[in-house]
């Protein structure tokens, strides 16, 4: 079994293909006719089923479509069907509509509000998300799953991600979820330190913000399992903050520099790699020490960090966030299977 998994997560593509095989094999072998209920077959469904699920992954892995973009192309394309199936049989009672006997156009159309609803849902309203590291300890803990508000800072354009009308602003301090400038198949979630025109300032551990220092009061110590090594803890100091009217907590590494050089060098070696512009170099001074940075935010950017601010790959390191990459706002915690406490829990 685990050879199997690795296999499927190692040759997507390949996987995808079989799936969508599978899905029209069974749909070409199942049996077409209608039962005394006026129900499809078992195996037609399901056929239909897997071929959809086949090539929703082969539009993802293998044309690298984003999840948006493929939602989108699947529910134009079951519209599609569904609008040849009602000019086909709109004016005919229900009874008369299920007696169709041609099963692409009947069940094919018929996932068209289903997919419809989901899109809108997720395109618009609200989308999910799970926390993969420590970078946002202690607020946010890996395993926590969130719910992403996508209605806080406007209605997007799907796949292109602009605003077209706006319902509400980016502020200082705001927790968002965004699409990583260095491969936006993946999203990422830090805190907003700073906005277009802000002069962001980090030195020897103290954030400052258009010359306004964050006012910081030790609180003691956190620890917390490594991500990759549940048997190593991280022993840290925890500090209260209050950055830009917001109350929240941060952890910091005594021995630790404000930006890990070697890291540093290693990302812009990575953004030039992929002909990535990430800003730093033209708006950003960073002491040949490690022990400050400061950098002007360029209009339509963010510059972002994490809670966790020794343990954080962010915007010191990767550059500034395009606003055509904000995914929305994280609002609060719907899951934790660890910690079942944390569920609800409002995100600061």
């Amino acid at each position: 079994m685990k050879t199997l998994l690795s296999l499927l997560t190692e040759y997507p593509l390949i996987t995808s293909c079989a799936v969508t095989a599978t899905g029209i094999f069974l749909v070409w072998r199942s049996n077409k006719q209608r039962n005394e209920a006026g129900e499809w077959s078992n195996a037609l469904q399901w056929g239909y089923l897997i071929a959809m699920l086949g090539i929703f992954a082969f539009l993802n892995t293998f044309l690298e479509w984003s999840f948006t973009a493929s939602l989108l192309a699947f529910t134009a394309f079951t519209g599609a069907v569904w609008l040849w199936r009602k000019f086909s049989y709109g004016r005919l009672p229900e009874n008369i509509q299920s007696a169709d006997t041609n099963h692409f156009r009947d069940y094919i159309g018929g996932f068209f509000p289903l997919i419809a609803v989901i899109f809108v849902l997720r395109t618009f309203i609200a989308e999910p998300f799970q926390i993969p590291s420590s970078s946002m300890r202690p607020g946010l803990v890996k395993g926590d799953f969130i719910l992403v508000n996508k209605f806080a800072y406007g209605i997007r354009v799907p796949v292109l991600n602009r605003v077209a009308i706006e319902t509400g602003k980016i502020e200082r301090g705001d927790i968002v979820v965004f699409n990583y400038p260095a491969d936006t198949k993946l999203n990422y979630i830090k805190r907003i330190v700073a906005v277009p025109g802000d002069t962001v300032e980090y030195r020897n551990k103290t954030l400052t913000i258009n010359g306004v220092v964050e006012d910081r009061k030790p609180a003691g110590t956190y620890s917390y399992p490594d991500d990759q090594n549940p048997n190593i803890r991280h022993d840290v100091d925890r500090f209260h903050t209050m950055f830009s009217g917001r109350n929240f907590d941060v952890l910091s590494e005594e021995n630790m520099p404000s930006v890990i050089l070697q890291s540093w060098a290693a990302y812009q070696k990575m953004m030039r790699d992929k002909q990535l512009d990430n800003g730093l170099q033209q708006n950003c001074a960073y002491a040949p020490d490690g022990s400050a940075f400061k950098c002007t935010v360029p209009q339509g950017r963010y510059f972002a960090m994490g809670d966790n601010r020794d343990s954080s790959a962010d915007s010191r390191y990767w550059g500034f966030i395009d606003d055509s990459l904000i995914v929305g706002k994280a609002s609060f915690i719907w899951l934790n299977i660890g910690d079942m406490k944390r569920i609800g829990t409002s995100i600061r």
